[in-house]
């Protein structure tokens, strides 16, 4: 709790920054209840207040994300994590949040050139035969600018913005106190899960901030494509790359949202459609590492229908459990084999406490209208959006990792039929899924779980006895414990615990109140203005004692 407030106190001025960015948009009373406008005025911090925008007449989740926006890139970057959440947040919200555009004004050339050249060692005029002062693009954590090798290999330099790292650390420090608050005050805030997905986004931003971190995903991805020329993934020039800078190959191709330059071009859309829909389907489903932004400004196409990825930034992961229970559950969908869905769906909530009849009947209900309906017209993202409304509705929320996965699934097709309004996600994976669940059935693959479950049995019953042994040793000792964590029974100890030092100082002020009236009536002693000083500074401490009493029963909301 010490750290905690330490910590807050020293993040206190950007506190105030946002603070007032949610109070100027409406959203006030959300600060009063997690404490947060308290911890503002303790500190003397007067709100910088500027003219609010007209916001009479916007809806909550606009008014939200204008909020976002002006709280910065960390918060801009939040907003398109809470984009992909559809299981938590109704499609108002997320249609909102999928506006807030991650371009923001570039930083000055001059602004970030000392941290170049201590990055690259040298000044960029010098360790590139061409260097283009004007960034070719901006984003929120970092600047592109073009430039060229001594060998004339035109390649990008890729520059992290000069203080973003201390900057979005006060963020992520005041993020997770946030979450921490909105699930201890707030039952209904409480199945958002927010410390998850705090957790999720700063693990995630913490990635992208390492520009070398993005070098080493565009390197593994181009290596599982080793031999498929339909793929491209720039090269990375590791002599300059660092945390805050990297260098990669410039890729000359059509930006992905220019269909037109495509068909002026003669690239064939229904072959690009289906290479992207391949090539996403194998990184998911067969490597387990993919990326997890391919929205159209991360998507080049080239001569001879090839597909280039940019900016690795971002990747997802998967597990080969996890893949197994994603393939399941895919197939199960293709197949509409509502039960195997219900499955996987509660194996990923854990032990939710909800109607597991309830969920299983609106699964085969929703299953179940697409039966008879053509392949062609069953689309893969439509049906995962609503899926997570499903989840929704009944509390349930996924693990992260398959959010981020459902939303490159969604934002992959979405780009494939701009290309081929025809592309169907489903079709592409079907065969894919059939083969990966026989390859499952496999004598190898069978073999290979058996002899695992050997060794893992091997190794459980081999260290039977040790554990034993302990648990025998601590039992003699006294130290064998049994510890129950009852989460409502600690909170009503806590709230014990307010109570009694409220009564306790409640005793102590009308102790005094009663101690200070005995000494006003003995005579002798001090006084002030004619009266005994230790009976006037006794009935001071109680009236202190008092008010501090009336405000603590106040602000806990409990005034009656």
């Amino acid at each position: 709790m010490l750290w905690e407030t330490l910590s807050t106190a020293r993040d206190i001025g950007r506190l105030n920054e946002l603070a007032s960015v949610l109070i100027r948009y409406g959203f006030g009373d959300v600060l009063r209840r997690l404490g947060l406008a308290n911890i503002v005025n303790d500190a003397g911090k007067a709100l910088n207040w500027k003219h609010a925008p007209d916001i009479t007449n916007l809806e909550s989740p606009v008014r939200f994300c204008h909020a976002l926006t002006e709280m910065g890139p960390t918060f801009i970057k939040l907003g398109q994590i809470l984009a992909t959440r559809s299981d938590l947040f109704s499609s108002e919200w997320t249609t909102e949040f999928k506006k807030l555009q991650n371009q923001v004004p570039s930083v000055p050339f001059d602004l970030i050139i000392e941290q170049l050249q201590h990055d690259l060692g040298c000044s960029p005029h010098d360790a590139f035969a061409e260097f283009d002062p004007t960034p070719f693009a901006a984003a929120s954590i970092a600047q592109v600018h073009r430039a060229r090798l001594q060998d004339g290999t035109e390649v990008i330099v890729k520059v992290r913005r000069p203080g973003i790292q201390a900057s979005m650390e006060a963020d992520l420090r005041l993020l997770a106190r946030i979450a921490e608050l909105m699930e201890s005050e707030s039952t209904a805030l409480r199945r958002f899960k927010p410390r998850e997905v705090v957790r999720q986004f700063t693990h995630s931003l913490r990635r992208e901030l390492d520009l070398l971190a993005e070098c080493r995903n565009a390197e593994r991805i181009a290596k599982n494509f080793e031999g498929d020329p339909n793929i491209v993934i720039p090269k990375i020039y590791w002599q300059w790359c660092s945390e805050r800078v990297n260098v990669q190959q410039f890729i000359d191709g059509i930006p992905g949202q220019d269909i037109t330059a495509v068909e002026k071009a003669g690239l064939d859309r229904k072959q690009l459609a289906h290479y992207g829909g391949q090539a996403a389907l194998k990184m998911i489903l067969i490597d387990g590492f993919y990326h997890a932004d391919p929205h159209q400004g991360n998507i080049f196409y080239l001569p001879e229908n090839h597909i280039a990825f940019i900016d690795f930034g971002l990747v997802g992961r998967l597990s080969f459990e996890r893949r197994h229970q994603v393939v399941t559950l895919l197939h199960s969908m293709v197949e509409l084999d509502a039960p195997r869905v219900v499955d996987v769906l509660l194996d990923w909530a854990g032990d939710p406490p909800l109607n597991c009849q309830h969920l299983s009947f609106e699964v085969e209900e929703f299953i179940d209208k697409y039966h008879g309906v053509s392949l062609k017209s069953v689309h893969l993202g439509m049906m995962l959006t609503e899926l997570m409304s499903l989840l929704r509705e009944h509390g349930l929320s996924l693990p992260p990792d398959i959010i981020i996965l459902i939303k490159a699934l969604i934002i992959l097709e979405s780009v494939a039929q701009q290309l081929d309004p025809e592309f169907n996600m489903v079709s592409e994976a079907k065969p894919l899924l059939h083969q990966l669940m026989l390859d499952r059935t496999a004598p190898d693959a069978i073999a290979k779980r058996g002899w695992q479950a050997i060794v893992d049995a091997t190794e459980l019953l081999t260290g039977l006895p040790q554990d034993l042994q302990q648990l025998l040793r601590s039992a003699r000792r006294g130290r064998f414990q049994f510890h129950v964590d009852i989460t409502r029974l600690k909170t009503f100890g806590n709230q014990l615990d307010r109570a009694a030092s409220r009564v306790a100082i409640g005793n102590v002020v009308a102790a005094m109140i009663i101690g200070s009236s005995i000494v006003m009536t003995v005579d002798g002693g001090p006084t002030l203005f004619g009266l005994p000083l230790f009976g006037i500074l006794g009935f001071i401490s109680a009236l202190v004692g008092g008010i501090w009493l009336l405000f603590s029963i106040w602000s806990s909301g409990r005034w009656k």
